[in-house]
């Protein structure tokens, strides 16, 4: 088994106005989509990411702040999945719950030195 990260780009429901009872759907289908994952065993952990950040900028490492509404798409979060290869990981991508809201998926094997 490999190991891949699924990475989640899209915008911020905050700034697409989503109501409550649209976010709430939202939070439903993830948590739907996350169960499915934990019972085929391929689920290996995960999280949202905050939309603010601080980026290091080289080669002086200087500081800046950015905005969410700064950035055109943002990465909100990622799992980590267990596949057999990156079909299958993509295969796993497939239920991701904001391909409707114009979010993507960006699926990476991670890498191990041994």
């Amino acid at each position: 088994m490999k190991d891949f990260m699924l990475i989640f780009i899209g915008v911020d429901y905050a700034e697409m106005e989503l109501s409550p009872e649209e976010i709430q759907g939202r939070a439903q289908s993830w948590m739907t989509w996350q169960e499915k994952m934990e019972k085929q065993g391929v689920l290996k952990g995960g999280n949202a990411l905050q939309s603010d950040l601080k980026r290091i900028n080289g080669p002086d490492r200087t500081i800046t702040d950015r905005a969410s509404t700064e950035i055109k798409e943002i990465i909100g979060g990622y799992y980590l999945v267990q596949a057999e290869n990156i079909e299958r990981a993509i295969g796993i991508a497939q239920d991701y719950p904001d391909y409707d809201l114009g979010g993507k998926v960006e699926v990476r094997e991670l890498m191990y030195y041994n």
